[in-house]
This record gives structure tokens, C-alpha cells and sequence, in this order.
């Protein structure tokens, strides 16, 4: 199956995001609870894990891109071979967990 990695929230008082750095390349499996991504908003860090284990297969919001809550910035999937959407619109969205520091 194919998962929709998205901006988590909702966080007080913030609206975007912006992507600081992946911790993983396209291709790279991620157990639960793995550091994915940090996020950065105005005022603080935010630390993405994975809520389940699979494979990054493609990222949408590089370093440095701003994203509202909500909107994915990659695509997971559970096993390395499966084909891609078109569109990450109407896909299941992938668990995470995250704390802002």
C-alpha cells in the first residue's frame, strides 16, 4: 500500500511549515517510530516518526520548502516495488508521531 506522509497538526497558532531536513533518502526503509523528517515552524522544531514501518519512495517538499498542515511532502509505500499514483491527493495518510521542541 501506498501512504501520503503530510504535515502533521494541528500545532497552536501555525498555518506552514518548513521542510529542515530529511533523515533518510528515497528508497531508505524507516521502522516506527524512526526520525523521518524535522520541520521547523516560526518559533520551533518538529521532529516526524515514522507511526509505522516502511519505505520512503519519493519526496515532494525538499529543504527548505514551506507547506501548510495538511499537505503531503513524501510518499511511503511497504514494499519497494509498488507503482506510484499520479497524484498523492487521495491517498491514506501515513501515521506519525511528533513532538515540537
Amino acid at each position: 500500500m501506498i501512504y501520503a506522509l503530510t504535515v502533521p497538526g494541528p500545532i497552536s497558532d501555525v498555518e506552514q511549515i518548513r521542510v529542515l531536513e530529511w533523515h533518510g533518502t528515497v528508497g531508505q526503509a524507516f521502522e516506527k517510530d524512526e526520525l523521518v523528517v524535522e520541520l521547523e515552524t516560526h518559533k520551533a522544531l518538529v521532529e516526524v516518526r515514522a507511526g509505522r514501518a516502511g519505505i520512503l519512495r519519493q519526496i515532494l517538499s525538499g529543504e527548505g520548502d514551506w507547506k501548510e498542515i495538511g499537505q503531503p511532502i513524501a510518499l511511503f509505500s511497504d514494499t519497494p516495488d509498488e507503482t506510484l499514483p499520479d497524484s498523492p491527493d487521495k491517498i491514506t495518510e501515513l501515521t506519525v508521531s511528533f513532538e515540537v521542541v
